[in-house]
């Protein structure tokens, strides 16, 4: 009994660990994005009014591909309107799909520079790019706090104190 909830123990810290916007790059020149906290409010760039986040033009296929891949993976972007039958599905275009991710990790992630990288594929716009069915989701003057990703990380670190507490107890 007590193993087990020390392996449960070990697995929710790095849960914990992972689930908290860190990723550990295994290759110095990776050409995916690494994900990481935003930057504090004072060292954010700030742009007149709304802005999205979108693929930019004339970059490599594949390091487009590999930056969608990651937004919508490790990412958490929400890529279900860019899925076959969504909203964002047409036009099928890997700059497209790419945009709509990048901004939904974006609007996100804090609406600051850092978050609208991956890799030198993305760069940040002041025209919104919805049409038709599919709106691109924005936050308009300044930066959104980075507060809600910090919070929820911080509610797993007190259910693995407790979790901790409750093996110390079991001993």
């Amino acid at each position: 009994m007590k193993t087990h909830m020390l392996v449960l123990f070990c697995l929710l810290l790095l849960e914990c660990y992972l689930g908290s916007g860190i990723v550990v790059q295994e290759k110095a020149d990776a050409a995916i994005p690494v994900t990481t906290l935003s930057p504090p409010e004072g060292n954010t760039s700030f742009l007149d009014g709304t802005t999205w986040c979108v693929a930019l033009a004339g970059v490599s296929q594949i390091d487009l591909q590999n930056a969608l891949d990651w937004a919508c993976g490790l990412g958490m972007a929400d890529c279900t309107p860019i899925q076959k039958g969504g909203h964002c599905y047409d036009p099928d275009t890997l700059v497209s799909h790419a945009s709509y991710a990048f901004n939904n990790y974006y609007q996100q992630n804090g609406n600051s520079d850092i978050a609208c990288n991956f890799g030198g594929t993305a760069t940040l716009v002041q025209n919104d790019p919805s049409y038709g069915k599919c709106l691109y989701s924005a936050a308009s003057g300044s930066v959104a706090s980075s507060a809600a990703p910090i919070s929820r990380s911080f509610i797993w670190w007190k259910f693995a104190a407790v979790l901790l507490l409750l093996y110390w107890r079991s001993l």
